[in-house]
């Protein structure tokens, strides 16, 4: 009789163990695919701004192919536009950075409508200064109070656009280097010889970003976790980051190639492993890569 309870109860506590194993398995699967969603999601979001920056880009193309003298502040204006449409590409699409450029999409758009209305007016008062030469004085007047309103039009514009100016990096790479004497470096991937840590990437042209000097903090993390080279901290609001080496340079609205160099502190020799190098404008991560020394 013992023996039939035992069994009975074996049998209930497995099926209670199967029931809670497909449960768990279903709610994983739901996770999994909601994850996937989300990400499509914002993807397809992203692809939407950036339809709206094309479409807005166009407006600005048409109404300077049809001025019929060249109007700086269009161009200008063009330009930002641009500008922020490149500085999209290359952002990270998560939930926080698609919030800012829409923000940063409908503040464009109103001044965009403001400096369309005050370009459509001064090309309605040029068509009279070219039927009117008697009022040409007074038209001319008008035309500058016009063009005064469109200069204060974009300089509000530049004040939006401001906020999305950040440096970015690309093709970020790490590798070990032998130092000759002569001032020539060798790639290496044998951790006993290298001597130092070279890591290069590129500084991604911005229109947004001002021209002058710039600097952006590097991270070389060693197989054991340490941050290498002079290892100091920097606060930013409530984050504080290790960083191996400040990279300054002087940015001129281009494309910028850049190399730094890391070494180890006492001539020690660097651990054999996996190393993450991470390039950080000021708090914001903007690329990260990996390499391994043998």
């Amino acid at each position: 009789m013992e023996n039939n309870k035992t069994s009975s109860g074996l049998k209930i506590a497995l099926g209670i163990a199967i029931v809670l194993f497909l449960g768990t398995g279903f709610y994983t699967m739901n996770l999994y695919k909601q994850s996937n969603d989300d990400k499509k999601e914002l993807v397809e979001q992203k692809q939407l701004v950036m339809n709206d920056l094309n479409a807005m880009a166009k407006q600005y193309d048409d109404a300077i192919s049809e001025s019929e003298i060249t109007n700086n502040n269009l161009i200008e204006a063009r330009g930002r536009i641009q500008g922020l449409i490149d500085s999209l590409k290359i952002s990270e699409t998560n939930v926080k950075s698609l919030w800012r450029y829409k923000q940063k999409y409908v503040s464009l758009q109103k001044e965009m409508d403001a400096i369309m209305a005050q370009n459509d007016s001064l090309r309605i008062e040029n068509s009279y200064l070219a039927t009117s030469l008697d009022s040409t004085r007074v038209r001319l007047e008008e035309r500058t109070v016009f063009t005064d309103s469109l200069l204060v039009q974009n300089n509000a514009l530049a004040e939006v656009v401001e906020n999305a100016s950040i440096l970015n990096t690309l093709d970020l790479k790490g590798s070990g280097v032998i130092e000759r004497t002569s001032g020539k470096v060798i790639p290496t991937e044998r951790a006993r010889r290298a001597d130092k840590i070279r890591v290069c990437f590129t500084v991604a042209k911005n229109a947004l970003v001002q021209a002058g000097d710039q600097e952006l903090y590097v991270q070389v993390i060693d197989p054991k976790n340490n941050t290498l080279g002079l290892n100091e901290q920097v606060e930013f609001e409530d984050k504080i980051l290790n960083y191996s080496i400040i990279s300054k340079f002087n940015y001129e609205n281009a494309n910028l190639n850049i190399c730094e160099f890391v070494a180890l502190k006492d001539d020690n020799k660097f651990e054999k492993g996996r190393y993450i190098v991470n390039v950080f404008n000021q708090k914001d991560l903007v690329s990260t890569s990996e390499f391994t020394l043998k």
